[in-house]
C-alpha cells in the first residue's frame, strides 16, 4: 500500500528512477519531465520501502530554493516535519553541506568551528586590502576582477602556489601576488570565503582518510541534482565522498549547461558512465510542460550540438500553436511588438499579465521593452535583476547629467563625487560642503572656485577642481544645445566612467551594455531638459503592485521555470549567439545553443522569437541577421510572421521623412500626437497623452498617419 502511495503518480521511467536503489544511478533528466518529483520519490522510497534511516542520505541540490521544495515535498510524502532535521536527509547546496562538516571536522585542517564566512563584498574589501598592502599601482587590477580571477582558480582547485608557478605576464603575475596575500589574511582573519568552502572539503577528505571514511560509511546513498552544473571541486567532492557500494545517483541535463562562465564543467555528467562503471542509464523524456510544435522546435535547435547525450523528448499533450518567428524592424518596434500583443490579450481577458515572460541574453535588452510596457501601462517586474533605471552605472550618468542641469543638486553630487575615485575623504567633501553653503556659490560654482577655502587639503582641492572643470565642459555643451547624446557622450570620455565599470567579469562587460542602452536611448532626444524629464518619469513609475505581473529577465534567470507564453527578443547574431563566440570558438557556441533551448522550453503553450533588422548600439546603428538557431528549426513547424512594416529585402533606414508643422504622427515609444513645431531635424509634437516633445527624426522613427 505503501508502495504504491509513493510511486502511483509517476510514469515507468519515473517508477524505474525511483525503485533503482542500488549502484550508480544517471538520470537523464529532459526539460519539464518532473525530475523534482522524481527526486523526490526516489528519496521517499529509500525511507519508507528500502528503510533507510534519513541521515544517510545525503540530497545535494543546485539552489537553497530546490532544497527548501524537495524538503517539504519530502515531508508530505513520509509523513514527517519538514523543519525537522532529525527526520530529514542532509540536504542542502554543496556549500550547505560543506559548511555543516568543517564545522564538525574543520579542526582536523586547521579550521575553527567559529569560522566566518566572506561574501562577495567582504572578499572585494580584503583584496582592496592586499593590494594597498602589496603597493600595487596597476588600476587594471580592480577588486572585482582579482576575485573573479581567484574564485575561478579555486573552482578549479588551483592553490596560490600553483597559480604563481603558471602565471605569465604582468596581469597575471600581478593577480598571482594578491591571491598569495589575500589568502594569508583570509587565514588570519579566521574566515572562508564561499570556494573555500568548497576547496576545504576536498582537502580534508583527501589529507584525512579516517575522516574520510567515516562519512563515507555514514552517506549510504547520494543524490546529486543538476549535475551538468557541478564544477572541479564539486565533482571531487562526490567522488570523494562516495563509498564502496557506489550508491550515487545524480541528475541532470547536459543540454541545459549554461554556467561555464562561473566554472560549471557540464562534461561531468557526460563522464558519469567512465567515472563510474556498470552505471544504470534512465531517460526522463516525456515532457508535462511544453506543446508538441514546441518541443519539437527545441530538439531541432539542440541536436545541432556535437558534445551531448541522446535524448528525445515527447509529450502526450496536444501538439499546439506553431512557434512564432517574427521580423522586426529594430529594438523598438521589438518592444511595441511584444507590449501590444501582451496588450490585446489581457485587454480582452484571454489571458493574465502573469501569463507572460520576455527572456533577453544581456539585462541592457531590457530598456527599450520597459519604455513599451510603461507606454501602455502594463505591470511588469525583473527577476533577477534591477530595473533599468535603477541599475548603479545608470544612476551615475544620470546624476552627473542632472548636477550639470541643476548645479546646486546636492544628492546628485554626492552620489557622482568620487564616482570614479578621486579621493576626495569624507572629512574634505563634508568640510567643502560645509563651505559652499555659506559661500553663495552653487557646487559647480564652489567646484570651480574651491581654492578660496582654507578647511580641506590640498589633495582634496586639486580633485574637486578637477571634477568642477569636467562639469563645465558638459554644461558649456548644454549652452551650445547640443544633443543629450553627444553630452553623454563627452561625459563618459572625460569621466573614463567606461573604464571604472569594465572590470574583465562578465559583469562589468553588462554594466557597459546597459551605458550603451542609455546613449542609443539619448539619441532619441534633442534636448537635456526633454530627456532628463523622460528619465524621471520612467525611473517613478512603480508598475509591480502585485502579483499580477509580466515577468521580464535574461534567459540565465529563466532556467528552471515555465511560463504560459514566452517571446524570446533579440535572437541575432551577435546576440543569440553572443558576439563572444566568433573567437571562442565551438564550445562557447554550444552552450549558446543550449542557452537558446533553455528559452524555448520555458514555454508551455506559445513561444514567439523576435529578431530586429537593426538596433542602436552605443549610439550607433547596427544591422543585424537572423540568429542561426531559427535555421535549425524546421520550416513546416515554424511559419515565420514578419510583423514589421518595413520589408528586410529593401530595409528603408536611411530614410527620413519630412514633417510640417500640423502633422498627424505616432510614435512607437510616446504614441501618436501632432507636429507644433520644426527646426531642422528637430521636430517638436504634443502627444494625445497631453505632454509635448522635442524629438531628433533621425532616430525618434516618427511616423506620419492620417
Amino acid at each position: 500500500m505503501v508502495v504504491m502511495d509513493i510511486l502511483g503518480e509517476l510514469n515507468p521511467e519515473q517508477v524505474s528512477a525511483v525503485r533503482e536503489t542500488s549502484g550508480p544511478l544517471l538520470i537523464l533528466a529532459g526539460a519539464g519531465s518532473g525530475k523534482t518529483k522524481t527526486l523526490t520519490h526516489r528519496v521517499a522510497n529509500l525511507i519508507v520501502n528500502q528503510g533507510v534511516d534519513p541521515s544517510d542520505i545525503l540530497a545535494v541540490t543546485f539552489t537553497n530554493k530546490a532544497a527548501r521544495e524537495m524538503r517539504q515535498r519530502l515531508g508530505s510524502l513520509v509523513g514527517r516535519n519538514a523543519s525537522d532535521r532529525m527526520f530529514m536527509p542532509w540536504m542542502g547546496t554543496f556549500h550547505g553541506i560543506c559548511v555543516r562538516l568543517l564545522r564538525i571536522e574543520g579542526a582536523a585542517i586547521g579550521v575553527a568551528d567559529n569560522f566566518v564566512i566572506y561574501d562577495d563584498s567582504d572578499k572585494q574589501g580584503l583584496i582592496k586590502q592586499a593590494i594597498k598592502h602589496l603597493q600595487i599601482g596597476d588600476k587594471a587590477l580592480k577588486p572585482k576582477s582579482v576575485s573573479s580571477a581567484i574564485s575561478n582558480a579555486k573552482n578549479s582547485l588551483v592553490l596560490p602556489g600553483e597559480y604563481a608557478a603558471t602565471a605569465y605576464g604582468p596581469y597575471q603575475t600581478a593577480i598571482a601576488k594578491i591571491y598569495q596575500q589575500y589568502e594569508a589574511m583570509r587565514v588570519k582573519a579566521g574566515a572562508l570565503d564561499f570556494d573555500d568552502l568548497l576547496i576545504e572539503i576536498v582537502r580534508l577528505l583527501k589529507e584525512h582518510p579516517t575522516i574520510r571514511h567515516k562519512w563515507q560509511s555514514k552517506f549510504k546513498h547520494i543524490l546529486v541534482d543538476e549535475y551538468q552544473d557541478t564544477n572541479a571541486a564539486q565533482y571531487q567532492i562526490v567522488k570523494l565522498l562516495v563509498n564502496e557500494d557506489r550508491n550515487i545517483c545524480v541528475v541532470g541535463d547536459d543540454w541545459q549547461s549554461i554556467y561555464s562562465w562561473r566554472g560549471a564543467d557540464f562534461t561531468n555528467i557526460l563522464n558519469f558512465e567512465r567515472d563510474f562503471p556498470g552505471t544504470k542509464v534512465i531517460k526522463l523524456e516525456q515532457n508535462y510542460r511544453s506543446t508538441k510544435a514546441i518541443l519539437e522546435a527545441a530538439q531541432n535547435v539542440i541536436t545541432k550540438n556535437v558534445k551531448r547525450t541522446d535524448k528525445k523528448l515527447w509529450t502526450d499533450g496536444d501538439s499546439g500553436l506553431p512557434v512564432q518567428v517574427h521580423q522586426v524592424y529594430d529594438e523598438a518596434e521589438e518592444a511595441h511588438t511584444v507590449a501590444r500583443h501582451i496588450f490585446m490579450e489581457t485587454e480582452t481577458k484571454v489571458r493574465d499579465f502573469s501569463d507572460y515572460a520576455v527572456l533577453y541574453r544581456t539585462n541592457a535588452q531590457s530598456y527599450t521593452l520597459e519604455r513599451a510596457l510603461l507606454q501602455m501601462r502594463l505591470p511588469y517586474q525583473i527577476v533577477g535583476g534591477v530595473r533599468f533605471y535603477d541599475r548603479k552605472e545608470i544612476k551615475d550618468i544620470i546624476a552627473y547629467l542632472r548636477l550639470v542641469y541643476q548645479p546646486s543638486d546636492r544628492m546628485s553630487f554626492s552620489r557622482i563625487v568620487n564616482t570614479p575615485t578621486r579621493g576626495v575623504g569624507a572629512t574634505s567633501l563634508e568640510k567643502f560642503l560645509i563651505w559652499q553653503m555659506t559661500s553663495g556659490f552653487d557646487i559647480v560654482s564652489a567646484l570651480i572656485n574651491v581654492e578660496q577655502t582654507s578647511t580641506i587639503t590640498k589633495r582634496a582641492k586639486t580633485a574637486l577642481a578637477e571634477l568642477g572643470s569636467k562639469i563645465r565642459i558638459l554644461q558649456a555643451m548644454v549652452e551650445e544645445n547640443k544633443m543629450p547624446a553627444e553630452i553623454i557622450e563627452k561625459l563618459l570620455k572625460i569621466t573614463n566612467y567606461r573604464d571604472f565599470i569594465q572590470d574583465g567579469t562578465p559583469q562589468g562587460e553588462e554594466r557597459d551594455e546597459n551605458i550603451g542602452s542609455l546613449l542609443s536611448d539619448a539619441k532619441n532626444f534633442v534636448s537635456l531638459t526633454d530627456y532628463l524629464e523622460e528619465v524621471a518619469l520612467m525611473s517613478s513609475v512603480d508598475t509591480a503592485s502585485d502579483d499580477n505581473v509580466v515577468t521580464l529577465m535574461t534567459l540565465h534567470a529563466a532556467k528552471g521555470l515555465e511560463f504560459p507564453v514566452v517571446f524570446m527578443v533579440g535572437v541575432e547574431e551577435g546576440i543569440l549567439p553572443h558576439a563572444r563566440v566568433y573567437e571562442a570558438g565551438p564550445d562557447e557556441l554550444e552552450e549558446e545553443r543550449r542557452l537558446c533551448y533553455v528559452g524555448m522550453t520555458r514555454a508551455r503553450q506559445e513561444l514567439h522569437m523576435l529578431h530586429a533588422s537593426s538596433r542602436l548600439q552605443f549610439g550607433q546603428r547596427s544591422y543585424s541577421l537572423p540568429s542561426r538557431f531559427l535555421d535549425d528549426v524546421a520550416a513546416d513547424i515554424v511559419p515565420r510572421s514578419e510583423t514589421s512594416s518595413y520589408s528586410p529585402d529593401e530595409p528603408s533606414y536611411d530614410m527620413v521623412p519630412e514633417f510640417d508643422i500640423n502633422d498627424r504622427v505616432e510614435s512607437l515609444q510616446f504614441g501618436t500626437g501632432q507636429v507644433v513645431d520644426v527646426d531642422g531635424m528637430a521636430v517638436s509634437v504634443k502627444f494625445d497623452s497631453g505632454t509635448t516633445k522635442k524629438l531628433n527624426v533621425e532616430y525618434a522613427r516618427l511616423q506620419k498617419i492620417g
